[in-house]
């Protein structure tokens, strides 16, 4: 298992963007909600915005474009559902909120993004504090608490290894590997994914040569484990910005003073 007392502290981080001057929504959520797990993306090729709001039972997937807002929907799987998982009036009243914060994020895309990066890299650098540029705009304060990282060490083993997202439930993914550092690692080695309790948990594929490897298979799998936790689990400086810029925009937070 990786080692939480090697944890880095939390951190706190601050940051001045243009998030359109308020609220983009004054519509209310309804409270069967709560405060929903926010993400958002822009892709350059269709000049489309994504918004991606998930809660326990369900998720909703919104995008933007000059053709208008198109959503669909997702159950608590994460599978494509035809219909909403929630009562009529809930769905309606959701659908309205997040089409309007949807429209004001496409509205700020995609500087709106490349400020949170550029942010996100401050606070990698040290920094605690960051101001975009701008013409004269009525900006927001946001404040986020960043949690630590767990110190890992760099890859010890032979040749060169890789992560990527693979196909099923509960955040599943591969670690890839190649016998020398100048190939792209493509062999799956091992897997990591989330156990029910929201937990990491790691497992050898079978048929590896791990004396290939380097590395014997117990710290293989503790190194996974680590990275992944860092990778994909705790939130990093861009994914709490995120969060936190959508919130303000949607009205589910107060002004910092």
């Amino acid at each position: 298992m990786a080692d939480m007392s090697l944890r880095l502290p939390n951190s706190s981080f601050r940051a001045v963007l243009n998030l359109g001057g308020g609220p983009a929504s004054t519509l209310e959520l309804p409270a069967r909600f709560g405060i929903p797990e926010l993400d958002m993306e822009w892709e350059e090729d269709t000049r489309t915005s994504g918004l991606y709001i998930s809660v326990p039972d369900g998720q909703l997937h919104l995008s933007a474009s000059e053709e208008g807002i198109q959503y669909h929907f997702h159950g608590d799987d994460g599978e494509h559902r035809d219909s909403s998982p929630w009562p009529g009036r809930d769905t309606t009243r959701l659908i309205a909120w997040a089409s309007a914060l949807t429209s004001a994020v496409h509205a700020l895309m995609p500087t709106l993004l490349e400020d949170i990066e550029e942010a996100a890299a401050w606070h990698d650098a040290g920094y605690t504090l960051y101001v975009c540029s701008t013409e004269p705009a009525q900006l927001d304060l946001l404040e986020v608490e960043i949690e630590g990282e767990i110190l890992t060490l760099p890859w010890l083993g032979a040749g060169n290894v890789d992560q990527e997202h693979v196909e099923g439930e509960n955040h599943p993914v591969a670690l890839l590997w190649s016998p020398t550092e100048d190939e792209d690692p493509r062999t799956p080695i091992a897997r990591a994914w989330l156990d029910p309790s929201g937990e990491p948990a790691t497992a050898a594929l079978p048929g590896v040569d791990w004396a290939a490897i380097g590395l014997p298979v117990d710290e293989v799998l503790s190194w996974l484990e680590g990275t992944y936790l860092n990778n994909h689990v705790i939130p990093d400086a861009a994914t709490a910005l995120v969060q936190a810029a959508l919130e303000r925009m949607g009205g589910l937070d107060s002004p910092v003073d």
